[in-house]
């Protein structure tokens, strides 16, 4: 099996990537998606959030308003901080679990970790290769405010309290630039995943030549 993390700053077309990667043949592990599974009304990670940051962040059927939380967390370092050591954990232990169990499914399998925070957490270490997937800011800024209907300034916010691109891109092993068309990122991605069957295929070698 041959672990990937795939990280990259906010809007930056990481999902885009990721999609195309699953399409190719990779199985995907999104840290997103199991952030929102975890904090499911009821769950301990639920009950902690809840506990330290108020009621005020429920919606009226006990879920999260995930905007309402986000605009706390990015407006204070502290918060934000605290928000990750309830989340990151849990999220850690979860993908290394289902990796665990594609591994058993699939001795062959190319694991696509998408984890916004990969390189902050220290996650990118326990991995094969590390992806970046970077644009502009100003594409970033664009993206945020149509997908969440965002003001100018709360873009700015969002990526200014986010690790430097250029911190992410010094441990990567692969860069995709999303500014361009959708076909060239595409095309970017189909490469590397070519590129990362040939890696996978070289481990899998050494592995049994020991």
């Amino acid at each position: 099996m041959l672990t990937v993390g795939l990280t990259g700053g906010v809007a930056s077309g990481k999902t885009t990537v990721s999609q195309i990667l699953k399409e190719e043949g990779a199985y995907l592990i999104d840290a997103d998606q199991i952030a929102r599974e975890l904090v499911e009304p009821r769950r301990p990670a639920w009950r902690e959030i809840t506990r330290a940051f108020g009621k005020e962040i429920l919606q009226n059927n006990g879920t999260l308003h995930r905007k309402r939380l986000g605009a706390i967390a990015f407006s204070d370092p502290l918060k934000r901080r605290l928000l990750n050591q309830i989340l990151h954990p849990r999220i850690r232990r979860e993908m290394l679990r289902q990796a665990r169990q594609i591994g058993r499914k699939d001795p062959q399998a190319i694991v696509i970790f998408d984890v916004p925070l990969l390189v902050e957490t220290g996650f990118h270490q326990e991995m094969d290769r590390v992806v970046v997937v970077t644009s502009t800011k100003r594409q970033q800024m664009e993206r945020l405010k149509k997908r969440a209907g965002m003001r100018e300034e709360e873009t700015r916010r969002i990526i200014a309290s986010q690790m430097g691109i250029e911190k992410k891109v010094k441990v990567a092993d692969f860069v995709i630039r999303n500014e361009g068309s959708l076909r060239q990122t595409r095309q970017r991605a189909r490469e590397l995943y070519q590129e990362l069957k040939r890696i996978a295929l070289q481990k899998r070698r050494r592995l049994a030549d020991k």
